[in-house]
């Protein structure tokens, strides 16, 4: 912690440990090949602040989930280190769907499985993630890196969730050198795509080079967006609302934004 002074990193330590669990979800990106580096440098911010984070890693390409999820969720988590957990999630959001076609339920589940965790992040589709955050005050964290079809898929994600959640305020996390002109353009151009065709915010953006050796110190940005997704996230708000009718909003008609082509 030496980017923080001692006083500030304390305050926040005590301000997160008085918490009740918090929950960041993460729209996963297929097209970011080291989504898992930027995942891992997450966990490692949150680790800074004294907080065990649970990874629910539920994304397209994620490892499956075992076979006694359905019968003892609390079984299936493997932990990774003193502060890190993980569970293989893919496709157990669903299994929790109700008839209205809502997965909130699903944050209990994972939140009576570990006690332990003081965040829970979700990496999962925006689909998915819809069934489970929808009507929730929280803020999507977008990936992507320097490829223009990663960028396109995180726009396509913050879309649909803008319009089936009306989640409308966003951070996003790059895979590539902090340094690059590319990653300030990427940034400021999916900003004004999400204004001025979704009407969403693209409130704060980090960069990790993911050829950055595991024991080099976090960035200053790094811990600033980490920071951030967990204010934002107000404590016990996302299960206190999980409500087994709660519905995810329908579809708004907005324009179709001609820079990123989103499907």
């Amino acid at each position: 912690m030496s980017d923080l002074p001692q006083d500030q990193a304390h305050g926040l330590r005590r301000l997160f440990a008085a918490s009740k669990l918090r929950f960041v979800p993460v729209v996963s990106n297929p097209r970011v090949a080291a989504s898992s580096v930027l995942l891992e440098s997450l966990c490692a911010a949150f680790a800074e602040l004294g907080l065990h984070t649970l990874v629910v890693d539920a994304g397209e390409r994620s490892p499956a989930p075992s076979e006694l999820a359905q019968v003892d969720l609390s079984n299936c988590i493997e932990p990774l280190s003193r502060r890190v957990s993980y569970l293989a999630a893919r496709g157990l959001p669903l299994r929790y769907t109700n008839s209205n076609g809502s997965a909130a339920t699903f944050l209990e589940a994972v939140a009576e499985a570990a006690p332990q965790a003081d965040v829970v992040l979700l990496h999962a589709s925006a689909p998915e993630l819809a069934r489970v955050v929808s009507l929730r005050e929280v803020r999507p964290l977008l990936l992507a890196d320097a490829d223009p079809r990663s960028v396109t898929e995180a726009y396509a994600g913050m879309k649909w969730l803008t319009q089936r959640a009306g989640l409308m305020v966003y951070s996003l996390l790059m895979a590539c050198h902090p340094q690059l002109r590319v990653a300030t353009r990427i940034a400021q151009q999916l900003s004004s795509c999400a204004d001025s065709f979704l009407g969403a915010v693209l409130r704060d953006w980090a960069c990790l080079d993911p050829r950055s050796p595991a024991s080099a110190p976090l960035s200053a940005e790094l811990r600033h967006l980490a920071r951030e997704l967990l204010l934002a996230a107000p404590p016990g708000a996302a299960f206190d609302a999980a409500l087994p009718d709660a519905l995810p909003l329908r579809p708004a008609r907005t324009a179709a934004a001609p820079l990123l082509h989103a499907h």
